[in-house]
């Protein structure tokens, strides 16, 4: 039988390594000839690896997270005169019925027999299939005993002498005796019946729910919520490239944040107005006007826009604004890029904004498309909150951040000087810059310049 070894090929221009997010076949699989195999990452692109031939998986390079140098062997299969296993179909085997536990050999006689009494008596009469389905060589020889106790309850000693059985806290539910609709109403309440206080016997019943609910009226003994399953998640793909790039920035960068508070009043009109005579363009959201805003101010502000190399202590002012907007997806947060932002108007930065985050979100989006930008705009919508400190897009010296719309009542001057409160639509925009690049004075005058086009939207829109 023949082995073909699929190498690692050359998936992008100047890539040495990547790092494999998803397997799509294991050992012992049969894979066809342009099947896929594995999904591996670089630089934030996920590619499709596809079988050249046709055969059998016998082994893999490594596990998902793990990263692979080009030209490693990533995939090995076996070609020519794959051997079929003769499927003799799934065996089964009748496995015993296992024995009713105590409780529910107790809820069938409590049905059947409602009086405690009566109960008694008919276990003692007939132990039921629970003493005698179980083979004897799988239960010990005191198992009886116990099934009678645990149906009858331990609580003999406490009802002889006349006083009722404190039940202890976090006992076990099988040693509570309840009848099922005592148990269904328990559970409807969120209520552990082993917090319960049971009768003289032993046996809890809809009195003493009562009695508990009225000692907690309020609705405390409801937990405040349900225990989760810890679990260990490998990071590993989009988000390790995250977590790395988040890492890096923080580390290096000496961070400044600068947030300021907008009147959008008139621009929330402006928008309103122009969506109404849209036609077949894209709506308009808040977004492609602030980009508009950006585009206008950046070329006075050209420190904003630019890259640091801390190595070489070089800081690269770009002419064009290639302008990033972080966009949030499935598999984590994604900087699709608007190139030449500045060369588009109000309707083409909609519409491109539309397709780079659908594209972001799909997994469509091109390596190209999701590198470059020269500075970037992240904004959570509705969920903006009041203020953030965004974390810049190194080697990147700025980031925005435009925050949640509010309304609240303001101090207006009037035509005639007179100032009253209004009802004014307002919003802060943050800002984090790369101090070694960026001054404070610098991001106060890009803030205040923001504002002038901001709130008013004519010169924004004429230009």
């Amino acid at each position: 039988m023949g082995r073909y070894t699929f190498r690692l090929p050359d998936i992008g221009e100047g890539i040495a390594e990547a790092e494999i997010v998803a397997w799509h076949v294991k050992v012992g699989d049969m894979v066809e000839e342009d099947g896929r195999l594995a999904d591996m990452m670089t630089d934030k692109a996920t590619v499709e690896m596809e079988s050249p031939v046709s055969g059998k998986v016998i082994e893999v390079a490594g596990a998902e997270g793990d990263v692979i140098a080009i030209g490693s062997p990533l995939v090995v299969i076996e070609t020519e005169g794959e051997a079929e296993e003769a499927d003799s179909g799934p065996t089964h085997e009748v496995a015993p019925a296992p024995a009713p536990k105590a409780e529910v050999v107790q809820e069938r006689i409590e049905a059947e027999n409602p009086d405690p009494a009566d109960a008694d008596r008919a276990m003692a009469a007939d132990p039921g299939p629970a003493a005698k389905a179980v083979p004897s060589e799988q239960t010990p020889s005191a198992s009886a005993p116990a099934v009678a106790d645990a149906a009858r309850g331990s609580n003999s000693a406490p009802a002889a002498q006349g006083t009722k059985a404190p039940h202890p806290r976090g006992a076990s539910r099988a040693k509570v005796l309840a009848s099922p609709a005592v148990r269904k109403r328990a559970s409807d309440l969120g209520i552990d019946l082993g917090e319960v206080r049971p009768a003289d016997d032993g046996r809890v019943r809809h009195s003493d729910l009562d009695a508990f609910l009225a000692y907690n009226a309020s609705g405390g003994f409801q937990p405040a919520g349900r225990r989760g399953v810890d679990e260990q998640v490998r990071v590993i793909g989009l988000r390790r490239r995250i977590a790395e790039n988040m890492a890096a920035s923080k580390r290096n960068i000496p961070h400044f944040s600068y947030v300021e508070e907008y009147d959008v009043t008139a621009l929330e009109e402006a928008r309103a107005q122009l969506n109404a005579g849209r036609g077949e363009r894209p709506k308009l959201t808040m977004l492609p006007l602030l980009f508009t805003a950006i585009c206008r101010l950046l070329p006075e502000f050209p420190m904003l826009n630019a890259h640091y190399d801390d190595e070489a202590g070089v800081v690269t002012r770009y002419g064009s604004v290639h302008l990033g907007m972080a966009a949030q997806t499935p598999a984590g947060l994604m900087v699709p890029v608007i190139r030449d932002a500045q060369d588009r108007n109000l309707w083409q930065l909609a519409s491109e904004i539309s397709r780079l985050a659908q594209a972001a979100r799909d997994g469509t989006a091109k390596s190209q498309e999701l590198s470059g930008s020269t500075i970037t705009l992240t904004s959570l919508g509705p969920m903006g909150g009041v203020a953030t400190t965004p974390v810049i897009n190194r080697p990147e010296v700025a980031i925005i951040g435009p925050n949640r719309i509010v309304e609240r009542p303001m101090f207006v001057t009037g035509a005639d000087g007179q100032e009253r409160v209004e009802k004014r639509k307002l919003m802060n925009i943050s800002m984090s810059c790369d101090h070694r690049v960026v001054d404070g004075w610098d991001a106060a005058s890009f803030a205040q310049a923001l504002r002038r086009l901001i709130e008013a939207p004519a010169l924004l829109l004429v230009g």
